[in-house]
């Protein structure tokens, strides 16, 4: 993956942006492993979507998910994907096309999980 590190994109409320698997960040953020495989999914899926579909896709689920309960960005289920294989150094050998239509539905687990409660 290119890396391109500069001031002006991505905007200053932003640390990274992939743009058509270019990734523009700012010269402050570490780029680490777990970063760079992050944007590869996304890379992943620009090229499956054929890239101007990834961004028609991406927009339109931030706009119906802004007006949704919890955070719009980390619910899109683009992001989901992205952040929940992004430990995962195997993950694209393995991942299949369009992995992250799955993450529609549901919804984005808060912490650990929910303690089981035990039986009275």
């Amino acid at each position: 993956m290119r890396i391109v590190r500069n001031r002006l994109i991505p905007p200053k409320r932003f640390d990274a942006i992939n743009l058509f698997g270019v990734l523009f960040c700012r010269d402050r953020l570490r780029v680490t492993e777990h970063v760079i495989r992050h944007e590869s999914i996304h890379t992943a899926q620009m090229r499956e979507m054929l890239f101007v579909g990834f961004y028609i896709w991406y927009l339109s689920e931030w706009l119906v998910r802004v007006f949704m309960k919890g955070n719009a960005y980390h619910n899109i289920s683009l992001e989901r994907e992205a952040y929940a294989h992004m430990h995962d150094d195997d993950y694209l050998t393995h991942r299949r096309p369009y992995a992250w239509v799955k993450y529609l539905g549901k919804k984005r687990k808060k912490g650990k999980g929910k303690k089981k409660k035990g039986k009275r």
